[in-house]
């Protein structure tokens, strides 16, 4: 179920970034022709059509994506309205769920306030003040403009996290997990990670303008030298103890982590946390979709900081929170290591901070701290 939900959801998103890299192969070969036959002014009209033409579908579904979330957004908030002015059956039924009816008109406004965001970076003129300030965003290009908008999409997942409530959500978790439901992230967590993967190979222009082994190369996935595997090794081993100690002392001057977060990461990853499979996955699979997609793709055209800050904010499940900084940190941290090596070097550092954080938490080492 979670491997279909995953897909029906991606789908979408990975069929516009492929029309919109169609649309950027004509874009660049309409400058490239004018380069270099400034009369041929047939050839070029047809492919600066079809550039246009490839453009607006891909715009045109991103704007019917989004319409559709503002009117589930706005859906929500009239239930949540109603269910608050009366006691209805829906409202019971609510509760009987675990989910305060109260709650629904956040949960609309996590829908369409994020997608009336993603239409504004749609705008040229947004494009441009951004490209403005990003030096390596093209403003023009299609592929950009899809990447920009798609920013709204981590705010959908992180306010709509917020809405519901880490608190509330942590609760369904452990109401499931008495009643004898067993909670196993793995094939999820396997699937949403392959296919960011995926959308990473397809943005940098898999299947449109590039072949794999040139997309491969664009986001900085290279066998690595022995060199950049043992500086990968090491980071994420120095890493580990590193955030733990941080934690740590934050705690000691009242920044300690938050309850709800606590819990709600218990029942989210502490299932992977109980068997070498688990930690595998844990480490393997967040270090292939997460650096793919952040480190690989977005790191070269929206910066270190930018990026560092949507991986932070991707990771819903902390909320806002101490975490969360800890988290734009360590984003800070893989960033440095794409920018001074590759990409291979920040998923090998990845995978061994979480897998290192995975066997500590395994042993019990932390149990009595």
């Amino acid at each position: 179920m979670d491997i279909l939900l995953t897909l029906a959801l991606f789908v979408p998103l990975l069929l516009i970034l492929w029309v919109a890299n169609l649309a950027e192969r004509k874009r660049v070969e309409t400058l490239v022709d004018s380069a270099r036959e400034p009369t041929g002014d047939l050839v070029r009209k047809s492919a600066s059509n079809s550039a246009r033409v490839l453009s607006l579908i891909a715009y045109t579904a991103l704007v019917v994506l989004y319409g559709l979330a503002m009117l589930f957004g706005l859906l929500f908030q009239g239930l949540g309205w109603l269910a608050q002015s009366s006691a209805s059956g829906f409202a019971v039924s609510l509760q009987t769920r675990g989910l305060d009816p109260a709650a629904l008109p956040e949960m609309g406004m996590a829908l369409w306030l994020p997608a009336l965001l993603g239409l504004i970076l749609l705008l040229p003129p947004v494009r441009r003040w951004f490209g403005h300030w990003i030096s390596g965003f093209d403003s023009r290009s299609p592929v950009h403009a899809v990447a920009l908008s798609y920013i709204s999409l981590i705010l959908v997942n992180l306010l709509f996290t917020l809405a519901v409530g880490l608190d509330t959500l942590a609760g369904m978790l452990e109401s499931e997990a008495a009643a004898g439901i067993q909670f196993n992230p793995t094939g999820g967590i396997w699937a949403q990670d392959v296919t960011l993967a995926i959308m990473a190979v397809i943005g940098v222009g898999w299947l449109a303008r590039r072949g794999l082994g040139l997309a491969l190369a664009r986001l900085g996935i290279v066998v690595p030298t022995w060199r950049q595997t043992l500086v990968g090794l090491g980071v994420g081993l120095l890493m580990a103890p590193v955030a733990l100690l941080v934690e740590f002392l934050a705690g000691l001057v009242g920044f300690g982590e938050n309850p709800d977060v606590a819990r709600l990461t218990e029942q989210m990853i502490g299932p992977l946390m109980t068997s070498a499979p688990g930690i595998l996955t844990l480490g393997l699979a967040a270090a292939l979709g997460e650096e793919s997609i952040f480190r690989g793709a977005l790191q070269p055209r929206f910066g270190l900081i930018l990026t560092s800050l949507l991986f932070a904010l991707v990771h819903s499940n902390y909320g806002l929170s101490f975490s969360t900084l800890l988290v734009f940190l360590i984003g800070l941290i893989l960033g440095l290591l794409r920018r001074r090596f590759n990409t291979t070097t920040a998923m090998l550092a990845h995978a061994t901070y979480n897998m290192s954080l995975g066997v500590i938490t395994f042993l019990g080492l932390l149990q009595n701290m």
